[in-house]
């Protein structure tokens, strides 16, 4: 297996400098998924006939348009989730280590997605099981 740094986990030391990026990246994540979750029922609460006015955002249209907004909410809302937990974990001092093995958490993976809750290994066993 090739040496991918994105999913080597043998660095998994934090320092400080390595936290306050981590904890400013999840701030700045979570501010675009309330506002792209703001914008999602933004579009969801427009009146019905709205959606017939020229001038009216295409976004506001029904069927599958609604289903795919729908989707997009579920899914910001999950990622929303995971973030604020991630805060959680740091503000408590358990950031970095899985929730499976409690091993530490590779630097370049938490770098990549530093609301993970699993290291390497165990989120590939986890997306094999599905």
């Amino acid at each position: 297996m090739v040496n991918d740094p994105i999913i080597d986990d043998r660095d998994t030391a934090l320092s400080a400098d390595d936290l306050a990026a981590l904890r400013e990246n999840l701030r700045e994540q979570r501010v675009f998924r309330q506002e792209q979750l703001h914008h999602l029922r933004q579009a969801q609460q427009l009146p019905a006939s709205a959606a017939d006015r020229a001038d009216a955002p295409r976004e506001c249209l029904t069927g599958p348009q609604a289903e795919v907004r729908s989707k997009l909410a579920a899914s910001a809302r999950m990622v929303l989730a995971d973030i604020e937990a991630a805060l959680t974990r740091m503000d408590q001092g358990d950031y970095g280590n899985c929730h499976l093995c409690r091993e530490p958490i590779g630097r370049a993976r938490l770098t990549v997605v530093p609301q993970g809750r699993y290291c390497t290994r165990c989120q590939q066993v986890r997306e094999a099981g599905r």
